[in-house]
């Protein structure tokens, strides 16, 4: 579990650099303009992080959980607008179910489990739900593949992949809705047109996992 939580921080930071333009690009119509300069500079923070760091926490699980537990602290303190505390909660939740999760379940009945922690805190902290033009917009129809995925017995690979295509086109669905959360809200109906940039990053992070279990096998 440890090396798929390392290998996704690590792929997701790579996709995060390369896509840094088109996520500003994003946030620049609807936003502040940062969403990809900051998730950026956050997780080549936690990637520094790995670097340097051995890792905490006891047990396959409790090492998995503590590693989220400071990414999620790592994003808090680096990343600056709504996606710092809500991409750090959302990963603080997450490695709080890592850490807790039955030892005797699956690797991808642990990982459903984080997303669904991870989207109770987002919920929480943001107040939102979906059909605000949010992450949730993303994350929320991800679980809800993953968690079908799991009950039909699929294997990792494949409920990650049904997990990073909900979340993608759940992002693109964002393009017609009326933003009603965050700085987008200002905007009104000029908001209406525009893919939410936060759906946008969640999707990349969901793909960058799906691309993790499919190597791994």
């Amino acid at each position: 579990m440890i090396d798929v939580i390392d290998s996704w921080l690590r792929l997701a930071a790579t996709r995060l650099h390369e896509q840094a333009p088109a996520l500003t690009a994003l946030d620049q119509a609807i936003g502040d303009g940062d969403h990809g300069t900051n998730m950026d500079r956050g997780f080549t923070a936690i990637v520094a992080l790995l670097d340097d760091g051995a890792p905490e926490g006891d047990g396959e699980l409790g090492v998995a959980g503590a590693r989220l537990r400071t990414a999620g602290r790592t994003l808090i303190s680096t990343v600056g607008g709504a996606a710092g505390p809500l991409y750090g909660t959302a990963l603080m939740r997450a490695g709080g179910a890592v850490a807790g999760a039955d030892a005797a379940l699956d690797t991808t009945a642990v990982l459903v489990a984080g997303l669904e922690a991870a989207i109770g805190g987002i919920e929480q902290l943001g107040k939102a739900t979906t059909g605000e033009k949010t992450m949730l917009d993303a994350l929320v129809p991800a679980a809800a593949a993953g968690r079908e995925a799991v009950e039909q017995g699929a294997a990792t690979p494949a409920v990650t992949a049904a997990i990073a295509a909900a979340a993608e086109a759940g992002a693109v669905a964002t393009i017609p809705i009326l933003a009603t959360k965050g700085r987008a809200s200002y905007l009104g109906e000029r908001s209406i047109g525009h893919q939410d940039p936060g759906a946008t990053s969640s999707a990349l992070l969901l793909r960058a996992l799906a691309d993790v279990t499919a190597a791994a096998g």
